[in-house]
Order: structure tokens, then sequence, then C-alpha cells
């Protein structure tokens, strides 16, 4: 028979890397399966997939965990987050601490099958995911560090599958930056009210008043340097079409936060992850057909 005492114990672990919760998962795999298609003009190599794949499952994971080890203080005055794993006493700082190392090591240990410009490249983005939950201490911006920090994986794509980082493929990098820029501007819509007593920084916070205006430029900026990407790579009309369907998401979300109410703006947040799905379709359609 199981122990119920280790049963609870593996899922308080699995609800520290929010495994419950994948939508930061799909978030970052979703740019780098576009990054992935396009390095390879339609057909990845299966290895690389499976690495990419496991490595955004693993780095996601080892991100949560270190950044409820950095806010367990915190936590605690926040509605949403009071009954997180380790703000609730349910895992210990050790362990916690243990399993981030054991995940970084696994997500290394994957790297180290690809070739050495990737590798080196991993070490930059490992500092990114680590130092990430930080900067919210620091700077109105940590929406735009972790953009950084999600959008790493394009030159590590690129570099993985032609030994080169294309300078096209900064596009793409600064596509998904502004990218998280909106939906983790979105998610701190939620959290704006709490932060603002206990003196946390985000650009929600930032923006004021203006934050549908902002999140609406940024949307815009967002389009073009996808439409930038398109045109560099020299992807056809079913890609265009995507883009024009993920404008109408955007579209749709500034009608969800249209009067900023916490539920409203944690759906339009969630829902981010259909644009991510509507790009990879057109990405997918323009190799295939």
């Amino acid at each position: 028979m199981n122990n119920p005492a280790s049963t609870s114990r593996w899922q308080n672990y699995m609800h520290l890397m929010r495994l419950d919760k994948p939508i930061g998962i799909l978030l970052l795999l979703w740019p780098t399966l576009w990054a992935l298609w396009i390095a390879a003009e339609g057909h990845p190599r299966p290895w690389l997939v499976g690495v990419f794949v496991a490595g955004v499952v693993l780095m996601r994971s080892a991100g949560c965990v270190i950044n409820d080890y950095a806010d367990r203080k915190i936590d605690s005055h926040v509605k949403r987050t009071a009954q997180r794993p380790l703000t609730a006493g349910l895992v210990s700082k050790k362990e916690a601490l243990i399993l981030f190392a054991a995940l970084v090591t696994l997500a290394f240990l994957l790297v180290l099958t690809l070739n050495p410009l990737t590798i080196s490249l991993s070490v930059v983005g490992a500092f990114l995911a680590i130092s990430y939950p930080f900067t919210k201490r620091f700077t109105h911006l940590p929406q735009a560090y972790l953009g950084a920090a999600f959008g790493w994986a394009i030159p590590m794509v690129f570099a993985a599958q032609t030994n080169a980082v294309d300078t096209r493929s900064w596009w793409l990098f600064a596509a998904v930056l502004v990218w998280a820029l909106i939906y983790d501007t979105m998610y701190a819509m939620v959290d704006r009210d709490d932060d603002l007593k206990i003196g946390v920084k985000s650009t929600a916070i930032l923006f004021g008043r203006y934050d549908r205006l902002i999140i609406g430029l940024l949307q815009v900026i967002f389009m073009g340097l996808l439409f930038g990407v398109g045109w560099s790579f020299g992807l056809g009309g079913y890609y265009y079409a995507a883009l024009a369907a993920a404008a109408a998401l955007m579209l749709y979300h500034q009608w969800l936060i249209r009067d900023r109410q916490r539920e409203y703006c944690f759906k339009a947040f969630l829902h981010n992850h259909w644009i991510g799905v509507v790009i990879f379709a057109g990405i997918l359609v323009n190799y295939y057909l």
C-alpha cells in the first residue's frame, strides 16, 4: 500500500513545481516550438525536439521552485499565493533547494548532449531563470526580465539546430520578450492591490491607469515583430493568416481586461496560450502544405 504521507509529500512537490498548473510550461513551450520549426525549415531533428520539450518542463519547474523560495515570505501576504507549499509549511526550505538543484542538473545533462555553442548559451539561460524571481524587488520591469528568460530558448534552438545563431532569430527573441510583457502584465494586474501594500514591483503598478493602453501598444509591437519574423524567414500566407487570428485573440483579451477585474485579468493571462497554439499551427501549415 502507498504511504499517505509519502503520497502527500510528492503532491506537494508537484504543486511546488506547478505541474498542476501547466500554463507556464505552455507559454514557454510554444515559442520554443516556433523556433524549432523555423530554424529547421519544418524538419527539426526528433532528438532536439525531445531535449527542448523536456528542458522546458524542467526549467519552468525549477523556476517555480526558486521563485517560491525567494517569495516565501511575500506570498503569505498575497491572497492568491498564501497557500503555496513553501509558504504554507508543507515543504521545507531544504527540500525546495534540493528539488531545484535536481531539476537544474537534469536540464543541464540534457543540454550536454548538444553542441558547445548551445551549452554555452544555456549558462546564460540558467542565470536568467534563477535570477528572475529577485528582480521584482529592484525594478518595476520584472516582466521584461521574464521575457528575456523565456526568449533565451530562441537563440539556443537555432544554435542547436544550425550550430549558429541566425541574426534573424533576434526578431523572434524580441517578439517573445514583448509577448511575456503583455501576458505577465495581465497576470500582475491580478495581484496589483496586494503588491502595492507589500512593496513588490511590477509593470502593472508602473503602467497604472495606462495599463490597457500600454498593453495594446505592446500587442501591436508584438504583431509587428512576428510580421518581421515571417518576412525575414520567407513564411507564407498561412503564417500571416495565423497572425490575423492571433490579433483577433488579443482584441478579445483587451475586452476581458476592460474593467480590470481580477478574475478576468487572470482569464486573459491564461488565454494567451491560444495565441501560441494559433501561431504554431500557422507555422506547421506553412511548411507542410
